[in-house]
């Protein structure tokens, strides 16, 4: 019985966060028109990623890794996708908004395998990362579910609008985005299925390599946009989101 419940409550965390990025998507032709409304939800989705990161993964793995462990599986997860974005293509559209110009989005036909498969490893880990966090402290999954479904918003808009930028007619765009994200689903169900059995170790590596990933994200998308665009929006936006985790989190653990 507990089995079916866990297993219940992750496969809707699964779905919940697929089916809010396609929902960003399907809305992509009606919201964030503006690269002002899009910076506000990418930084509120950045600010959630590095609170999850910082404030619930490095101390619930701490009390299973030594400190090098951490870090170096923290360090796999951040150069896992600063390398895929250097080699293959933006592993994020939302946090890379400013990297993506007029000239660009109209030669997307020539990057969308590389795009597909750059984005299909993220949504992986996404869905990897909410698997095991729902076998550790109700708070720390709490936290990972609740900053990932708060960036797949806006990961979902800015991949929507990108493509319709792209000449990509509506339809195709939807399907596309639904292709792309339901990458998460095939990543919670590996994650289920290799880590429910695990170890504690082996679930804190996993973390801290999602931990890195997310780190990554945060500060890809931070850092460019304050570097480009509407500096006080970014910060004011990123804050709250770290502060929503931290709030989340401290919440849960009182509580306990």
């Amino acid at each position: 019985m507990q089995l079916n419940l866990i297993t219940k409550s992750i496969l809707f965390q699964i779905f919940a966060a697929f089916a809010i990025a396609l929902a960003g998507g399907s809305l992509s032709a009606l919201l964030a028109r503006t690269h002002r409304q899009l910076c506000a939800f990418i930084s509120l989705g950045a600010g959630t990623l590095l609170g999850v990161a910082l404030c619930g993964i490095a101390p619930e793995c701490l009390e299973s890794l030594q400190m090098w462990q951490f870090l170096l599986a923290g360090a796999s997860g951040y150069f896992l996708f600063a390398l895929v974005t250097r080699y293959v293509y933006h592993v994020c559209p939302a946090c890379a908004a400013s990297h993506f110009d007029e000239a660009t989005t109209h030669r997307l036909a020539e990057f969308a395998t590389a795009m597909m498969f750059a984005l299909a490893i993220h949504c992986t880990v996404d869905g990897l990362a909410l698997a095991a966090g729902n076998e550790e402290a109700t708070p720390v999954g709490l936290s990972i579910t609740f900053a990932i479904c708060v960036h797949k918003f806006p990961e979902g808009l800015a991949l929507g609008a990108l493509l319709l930028g792209g000449g990509v007619s509506r339809a195709k765009t939807f399907w596309l985005v639904a292709v792309v994200e339901s990458t998460t689903i095939l990543g919670g169900l590996l994650g289920w299925f290799f880590l429910h059995s695990a170890s504690n170790f082996w679930l804190a590596l996993a973390l801290a390599n999602a931990a890195g990933g997310f780190l990554y994200l945060a500060l890809h998308a931070v850092i460019g946009e304050i570097l480009k665009h509407h500096k006080t929006l970014v910060l004011a936006n990123f804050a709250a989101g770290f502060a929503l985790i931290g709030g989340l989190i401290l919440f849960f653990h009182l509580k306990a």
